[in-house]
């Protein structure tokens, strides 16, 4: 074998499940990667056991509370131990910005769940690092700012989540350099995009118990294991929603050109129809192992970790076309991709916080898109200039989505 310089990865995000994924599939090339730093939000007790496996230069907790909670941890951990870790403990945005923009970090894995990846993303995209991005709400809020600063620079910018890394290896060879989106679906011959999803947990469910729906239910996804918040959009149908908005800036796709289809088994993640008639499919176990490992090894192969697909157990593929009656967040997705500017960003915010307040209990299922679609009435769509009016617009919007909460809450 020959020999390979090691990669310095940063992993934003690390102690969720793309996270876990990701250093699970480091874990198998040593020789290949060294993790640089890991981040998380307040999570002390699921960060501690992963600096201690993988001993990055860094760790940043965005809470400074946590933060000084995880030093003294590392402090006793230290006066047991042979040879005291060195990991350096930062906080707040301004660390995650640091180890996300290091000169001495190869790739940055942008898996920080909401409007907090926004940021740091876009200081990799900065400073030229290679982005494995799986962070939907920094194109969903920003994708004119972000894809205009990925041309601007040398960063190369790959896509982990798995329908857009399948899109992504069903491109043309020569539309595959990393740039994503900068020529145009015209130029590959793509006729349009095949955006795949499971239809979630309540796919068939009667729609007169979509009102008694609780988030133990919504968070229970019968193929993926993912974490609450994107469980719950899985459910409602806006996670396809956002990945429509951000397959559009990534593969410079007009909202028609991105066709919603429901597959039940997820093991199509995504397709693409060229223009002569031809669709091509990307396959595999819902594993997100496999779309990691792929943009992580880009443009080489790697195990992953992720068994065979076996298509005669399989025995069959099912679609159908998702029904906005049960899903009207899909519509909402698209309305605000065409209205442009700010809205996109808008409808990220509303969703968060309508989310939150459901899993809190504060918010029925149903009130979700009620509140998003009201909030995006309420909020007028802006053209951001910088981050600066993205999250000015986020700001509104949230503000917005909570006094509505409260007004839903209080009926």
């Amino acid at each position: 074998m020959k020999d390979v310089t090691p990669k310095y990865i940063t992993v934003l995000g690390a102690t969720g499940s793309i996270g876990a994924s990701t250093l699970d599939v480091i874990a198998r090339h040593p020789d290949r990667y060294r993790v640089f730093a890991l981040t998380a939000n307040i999570g002390v007790e699921k960060l501690l056991p992963l600096i201690e496996r993988f001993q990055p230069s860094y760790a940043v907790l965005r809470d400074a509370a946590a933060a000084a909670q995880l030093r003294a941890c590392l402090h006793d951990k230290n006066g047991l131990r042979d040879k005291p870790l060195a990991t350096e403990v930062l906080s707040g945005c301004e660390g995650l910005i640091q180890v996300a923009a290091d000169p001495q970090v190869d790739v940055v894995v942008a898996a920080i769940v909401g409007a907090a990846g926004l940021e740091p993303t876009m200081a990799a995209v900065r400073a030229d690092k290679q982005i494995l991005l799986a962070n939907k709400e920094t194109l969903v809020m920003a994708g004119h700012l972000f894809m205009a600063a990925v041309a601007a620079s040398k960063a190369v910018l790959l896509p982990v989540d798995s329908e857009h890394n399948a899109i992504f290896q069903c491109l043309p060879a020569a539309y595959q350099d990393g740039s994503s989106g900068r020529r145009g679906l015209g130029a590959a011959g793509v006729r349009k995009i095949l955006l795949t999803g499971s239809g979630g947990p309540f796919r068939n469910t009667p729609l007169n118990e979509f009102v008694s729906i609780t988030p133990a239910q919504a968070i229970a996804h019968p193929n993926w294991s993912m974490g609450p918040k994107i469980s719950v959009d899985s459910a409602t149908m806006m996670n396809k929603g956002l990945e429509l908005i951000e397959a559009c800036w990534l593969f410079d796709a007009r909202p028609e050109q991105v066709q919603i289809v429901i597959h039940p088994q997820s093991v199509i993640h995504s397709m693409v129809e060229y223009n002569d008639g031809s669709i091509l499919a990307q396959l595999g176990n819902p594993d997100m192992r496999t779309p990691i490992a792929h943009a992580l090894a880009w443009p080489e192969r790697i195990t992953s970790g992720v068994g065979s697909l076996d298509l005669i157990a399989q025995a069959r593929l099912d679609f159908q076309a998702p029904d906005e009656q049960r899903f009207p967040c899909l519509r909402l997705a698209a309305e605000a991709m065409r209205r442009g500017g700010s809205a996109p960003a808008v409808l990220n915010a509303a969703n968060e916080i309508a989310v939150a307040a459901f899993l809190a209990g504060e918010l029925r299922f149903i009130d979700i898109p009620v509140l998003i679609e009201q909030v995006m009435a309420d909020v007028p769509p802006v053209e951001p200039h910088s981050l600066t009016d993205v999250q000015n617009a986020d700001r509104d919007a949230r503000r917005t989505a909570a006094t509505i909460v409260d007004q839903l809450a209080s009926r």
